[in-house]
């Protein structure tokens, strides 16, 4: 027990506490009825809808189970400095909307009623998209350069299409977001898109785009061809894993 001379010194303390006799000490009470609760973290008890379960899981099991090369090469994204320059470009050879489509028809229709001789003018050119059309360009050697995006669902779409363009020696990339890509073309998604051709002034941009991409995609074939992916444990097994480790070493030295 302590001595009687220190507990008298706390109490001394605690009564020596000058209190403020214009502030009213109000006590809540939190009972049903009573006063606002305070405000929590209550996300652990959300129930999430479906498709945020769903999106969450995958993700975990793409960490969790091991994941073979063919896959794993769609979680190596293009940097962030690259990609913007890549969608630079890629804006520039943005493809007509439906309204421009109709007025430039309109346009050809009331000139030809006329009498007068439609000029078609040059073929413009454009970014191409459409995964059966991808795959004419890239086996015709008439794609300059490929851009697929990582989050294709089923990815069986575009699974084998990276092995195309490397077989075929076309630079392909793999950047995030089939949404962005689909901004490009003017629709919700595209799994992949192409340049065929660019106009001069822009064909430098072009060139220094395919020899990064090169570098990072195309001349590392062996690299991706071998390198799995996940395997990676929560933390509660990672501390299990490195407390079992350091028994074990324990138990040798003895």
């Amino acid at each position: 027990m302590p001595p009687k001379q220190a507990v008298a010194k706390k109490t001394a303390k605690k009564a020596a506490k000058p209190e403020n006799p214009l502030i009213e000490k109000r006590a809540r009470n939190f009972g049903i009825g009573q006063d606002i609760q305070p405000k929590r973290n209550l996300s652990r008890y959300v129930k999430w809808p479906e498709y945020v379960r769903l999106q969450r899981q995958r993700a975990v099991l793409k960490q969790r189970l091991k994941v073979p090369p063919a896959i794993n090469q769609f979680s190596k994204v293009l940097d962030k400095n690259t990609a913007t320059q890549l969608f630079k470009l890629l804006n520039k050879y943005r493809p007509e909307t439906k309204v421009e489509k109709k007025q430039r028809l309109t346009a050809a229709a009331e000139q030809a009623a006329a009498g007068n001789k439609v000029d078609q003018g040059k073929k413009p050119v454009f970014v191409k998209y459409g995964i059966n059309h991808i795959t004419a360009l890239v086996e015709a050697k008439k794609a300059q350069l490929v851009v697929i995006a990582d989050d294709v669902d089923p990815i069986e779409i575009v699974l084998w299409l990276p092995a195309l363009c490397r077989k075929m020696g076309i630079p392909y990339c793999i950047v995030k977001g089939k949404a962005r890509l689909g901004t490009v073309v003017h629709k919700k998604t595209a799994t992949a898109l192409v340049l065929t051709e660019v106009k001069p002034e822009d064909k430098p941009d072009l060139a220094a785009l395919v020899s990064a991409v090169k570098e990072n995609y195309n001349e590392k074939a062996e690299e991706i061809r071998r390198t799995w992916g996940g395997g990676i444990m929560g933390f509660k097994s990672q501390q299990e894993t490195i407390r079992r480790e350091k028994a074990a070493a324990r138990e040798v030295k003895v």
